[in-house]
């Protein structure tokens, strides 16, 4: 009997070809030793509030209400909810064609894109469009929708920094287009240099590839790292030369922990360069309320904006949008509060900065924490996390190390951090899911655990690594960039 379509041997080989570190190998042993009751701290991805992060207090106030609107008409409405979370709740439910549960526009109700917009206005100093920003279930939506639109097939390559976050090789996979990797330079806390990109698009082209597309994360997924404007606005220069559209993923613009590289967004820095790049670099801009102190990863909420796409292309990517009918609604209020949040005077101001400067300053201590104590450890060495969530540290695997995995038919940083799950309970996920130079070995974890609960963790990884070092070191040199 010849294969049914969905028996493995018939399905869509681009489905086959789709990797996803963040929840592959590592994950689904966690997840076995967790079912047979092994503690584990999952710090293989950016998920906040699984790792113990509170809520902040008003958007789950207004959503709250948004869910139920028959409280609001509850005479002792005023006792439970503070006065301008219950106006919120009215003025959101007032943009809906008929509360949370009717479908929206495709492109996500019209009064929180205009909100949308008008906070990157703010930020930038430049206005924004509603009608060029989309309202998706999360950033990841967004981005697939957008290489969907680029790639049209094997030939079609898109640049992406490598170590990268494996949605953008994943999706590149799925859609049938080819990975175009450029290295960033750990040595030189994970930058990149414009003769790097300039080689890797060369060749590219020498294997047939037309690169259509630059990836740039920041602050940076797994690495860490914050772009500076002189960093950006080589890029934009190198976008407008090779006439790539460039996709500027931002998800992290919140997490900052240091004070030398704030963030700032490419689309200002494409502004203030002025004509005539500023009018003609294609340029796509991701956010999301699943990062920063908002941490909603659950919730899904995130948008693009489109800045040089041409009218024509824009609604085609409606048309595509419009296939799902309708983002997800509940998330879009999140969206909405997190550009649009308490102002001074609001009765919910004060918490909701307390609320949330204390988890920023919670991370930027935890960051430290976690780079010191990597730092610590025999054969370790990682880059300060200046931003989003995660340390990179590098793992310097002894030779006999490397010969043991091989003979368990295991990449080496798997082999490293299997053995480091099942001593610790610590989930974290191999360097090798990310990509990373020929020979180095690195792990990404997050830097969610409770602050609480860090030195501890720190110390289960100490022990444990330089237990796996003394095991597996011979004195004959150790892999390394």
């Amino acid at each position: 009997m010849s294969p049914k379509a969905l028996d493995y041997e018939s399905l869509n080989e681009n489905v086959k070809k789709v990797q996803y570190a963040v929840r592959g190998e590592l994950y689904l042993r966690a997840s076995e030793l967790q079912k047979e009751g092994k503690k584990i701290i999952f710090t293989n991805v950016g998920n906040p509030h699984a790792l113990g992060q509170k809520p902040l207090t008003f958007p789950r106030q207004v959503v709250a209400l948004c869910q139920a609107p028959f409280l609001l008409d509850d005479p002792n409405v005023g006792l439970l909810f503070p006065a301008d979370a219950i106006a919120r709740a009215k003025h959101y439910l007032s943009l809906t064609s008929g509360g949370l549960g009717a479908y929206s526009d495709s492109r996500g109700l019209p009064g929180v894109r205009k909100e949308v917009a008008d906070f990157i206005g703010r930020r930038d100093g430049y206005p924004s469009d509603p009608e060029l920003i989309f309202l998706t279930d999360g950033a990841s939506k967004g981005v697939m929708q957008i290489l969907n639109a680029i790639i049209r097939g094997e030939g079609d390559g898109v640049l992406v920094p490598v170590p990268q976050y494996p949605l953008y090789s994943a999706a590149i996979a799925l859609f049938g287009g080819s990975l175009v990797p450029y290295y960033l330079e750990e040595t030189a806390n994970w930058g990149l240099d414009v003769a790097d990109l300039r080689q890797s698009v060369a060749q590219a082209r020498r294997k047939g590839i037309t690169v259509r597309a630059m990836v740039i994360i920041n602050p940076g997924n797994p690495t860490g790292q914050c772009l500076s404007a002189a960093n950006l606005r080589e890029i934009l220069q190198f976008c407008y030369q090779e006439n790539l559209v460039l996709l500027g993923d931002e998800v992290y613009q919140q997490n900052i922990y240091q004070d030398e590289r704030p963030f700032i967004s490419v689309k200002k820095v494409l502004m203030d360069m002025g004509g005539p790049m500023s009018k003609e670099v294609q340029l796509v801009s991701f956010h999301s309320v699943s990062k920063g102190y908002w941490g909603e990863c659950g919730q899904r909420g995130g948008y693009f904006e489109m800045t040089n796409i041409p009218p024509r292309t824009v609604d085609e990517i409606y048309k595509i949008a419009s296939i799902s009918l309708s983002p997800n609604v509940p998330a879009m209020i999140f969206l909405g509060l997190m550009v649009n949040p308490p102002k001074p005077g609001d009765i919910s101001y004060d918490q909701f900065v307390r609320e949330s400067k204390e988890i920023l300053e919670s991370l930027r201590r935890r960051a430290r924490i976690m780079t010191d104590g990597f730092n610590s450890c025999r054969n370790v060495v990682c880059n300060f996390t200046e931003g989003a969530m995660y340390s990179f540290p590098q793992i310097r695997l002894p030779p006999r190390a490397i010969e043991a995995a091989k003979k368990a038919g295991k990449v080496p940083d798997v082999f490293y951090c299997l053995k480091l799950l099942e001593a610790t309970g610590i989930s974290t996920v191999p360097g090798s899911g990310f990509g990373q130079k020929e020979g180095v070995f690195h792990l990404r974890t997050t830097i969610l655990p409770a602050e609480e609960d860090m030195p501890a963790i720190m110390a289960s990884f100490k022990k444990f690594n330089d237990e796996f070092m003394e095991q597996y070191e011979d004195h004959r040199g150790y892999s390394r960039m």
